[in-house]
């Protein structure tokens, strides 16, 4: 018997809530079950999410996170 309760792998760490949470819905858009756990328990903190993933699903959210382009420095004047 699988026991998913100990599958769960940390994804990765975000820094605001609304980033973890826009991750987390792509990866679901994709068929992963995902877990989010806030890092304030004080709600609107926006203190950051950590991001975790059944084990079976690690290596194709990885993926899918990596992929997405990301353009540092850019300026929006």
């Amino acid at each position: 018997m699988n026991n998913q309760v100990d599958d769960w792998q940390k994804l990765g760490s975000y820094d605001t809530n609304i980033q973890a949470e826009l991750h987390a819905n792509l990866l679901k858009n994709n068929d992963i079950q995902v877990s989010l756990q806030a890092l304030s328990a004080i709600p609107g903190m926006n203190s950051g999410a950590v991001l975790w993933v059944q084990k079976q699903d690690f290596d194709k959210a990885q993926r899918i996170l990596d992929s997405i382009e990301v353009t540092p420095g850019t300026d929006f004047d």
